[in-house]
């Protein structure tokens, strides 16, 4: 049997559209060694030129390194550079979203180069029962976009919202269950408008989540703040809800925040995580810095009401211009090395707030081990608070609780 490779880029979605690639792989057999495929799956991400730059060198690379190898291209960047990729013969194959689930056969009757992009409607219905290599399941809820950021490309690759079918959720979910896995955290383009276009919300999703036997944890995606409502603030005390949410943010100027095109607002943001953070929630955002327009006033303006808010952990971006969307033609440009200052500033702040949180949160951590060798290990708290686990036993993908952690700049540390 061939051997096929996948190298994923991005998001926990392409995470999860991996595992239904290799679900779906009959004809050939797995490999995690690069250099022994015969075939090398990129599910790649072209969220930014950046990432676009790093897809492209990886496939030079093993091209260089392995000529014989059929490297093949998926993900969101088969819908923006797989043409011109596939025109250069840089790759054998390009595959679309809605032609993952047919990845066996593709592979097995291809013998000459393809070019297969699909549509952007699609929706999977494969039931992922086993995540090769994770103790976590991803379960993904939904894909695609209705929101027109002005620095992001995702909804012309990735097309608008639309929902997975209610019952092909609750089912993976009980399988995976059933196979042990007892968190799981929900994934998507825009994981938040789950529902929209089924008559429900992820609030009743989550409920339905919650019956099936075996659920012990509960984690969600990025959420957008006028997505939680009424209905999804009512689960925030439930006792299988993770108690870290990440609101993605991107500004705290409203200036900032019209000029990307945002839904939101600040003095309402704040309203919204100072409640979900007097429930005992950690609270995680997306950040992004330098976008074009943010001069020095807006800036400083944006870090004092950061200073002001009860967050936990940052993903923060320096700006980096994505081709085809707004932003990329607004000025002015913020120049590198002030982007850079301005990202170590954010994460800085962030960063001593996430300490003095978790010193006010080190005990009774309910932890799942990842990962671990030679007796230490490590995990995540039901705060999203990564833990280094010192211990005898075998502690692999076990689920344990730590009456009190040592905390220290970086992690929590514990002995078990």
């Amino acid at each position: 049997m061939k051997k096929v490779y996948f190298k994923t880029f991005g998001c926990r979605t392409n995470q999860f559209d991996t595992q239904v690639m290799m679900s779906k792989l009959k004809d050939f057999e797995l490999t995690m060694n690069e250099d022994d495929a015969d075939v090398i799956m990129v599910n790649s991400c072209t969220v930014t030129n950046g990432a676009d730059s790093s897809v492209r060198a990886y496939i030079n690379g093993r091209n260089r390194k392995n000529p014989n190898a059929k490297v093949i291209l998926a993900g969101c960047g088969s819908h923006s550079k797989g043409e011109s990729l596939f025109a250069d013969k840089k790759v054998f194959g390009v595959i679309g979203h809605s032609e993952k689930e047919k990845i066996n056969d593709i592979l097995k009757f291809n013998d000459k180069p393809f070019y297969q992009i699909g549509d952007l409607n699609h929706i999977d219905s494969t039931i992922v029962e086993e995540f090769i290599g994770k103790s976590r399941a991803f379960i993904k809820i939904q894909e695609g976009c209705n929101f027109r950021c002005s620095y992001c490309i995702i909804p012309s690759v990735r097309g608008d919202a639309r929902s997975h079918k209610e019952e092909d959720i609750l089912l993976q979910i009980q399988k995976l269950a059933s196979n042990g896995f007892g968190e799981f955290i929900l994934t998507g383009t825009n994981v938040g408008s789950y529902g929209e276009d089924q008559n429900s919300s992820m609030a009743k999703l989550l409920k339905k989540m919650s019956m099936i036997r075996g659920v012990r944890r509960i984690r969600i995606g990025s959420l957008e703040p006028i997505q939680i409502d009424d209905e999804f603030k009512e689960l925030l005390s439930e006792p299988w809800m993770a108690k870290h949410l990440h609101i993605a943010l991107q500004h705290t100027s409203d200036k900032m925040l019209k000029l990307m095109n945002r839904r939101n607002e600040f003095h309402s943001d704040r309203e919204l995580l100072e409640e979900i953070a007097s429930k005992g929630y950690g609270i995680g955002t997306d950040y992004i810095v330098g976008h074009p327009g943010e001069d020095e006033y807006e800036w400083r303006e944006a870090i004092e009401r950061l200073k002001s808010l009860p967050l936990t952990h940052v993903h923060a971006f320096s700006y980096s211009k994505r081709d085809n969307t707004p932003s990329a033609l607004m000025r002015p440009e913020i120049k590198g090395n002030i982007a850079k200052e301005r990202h170590r500033e954010l994460t800085s702040i962030i960063k001593e707030k996430n300490y003095q949180f978790r010193k006010e949160h080190s005990k009774n951590l309910e932890v799942l081990i990842e990962n671990g060798r030679e007796g230490i290990y490590h995990g995540y708290d039901q705060y999203f608070n990564k833990i280094e686990v010192r211990s005898d036993e075998d502690l692999s993908s076990n689920w344990i609780t730590i009456r009190e952690a040592m905390v220290d700049n970086d992690k929590n540390m514990a002995i078990y």
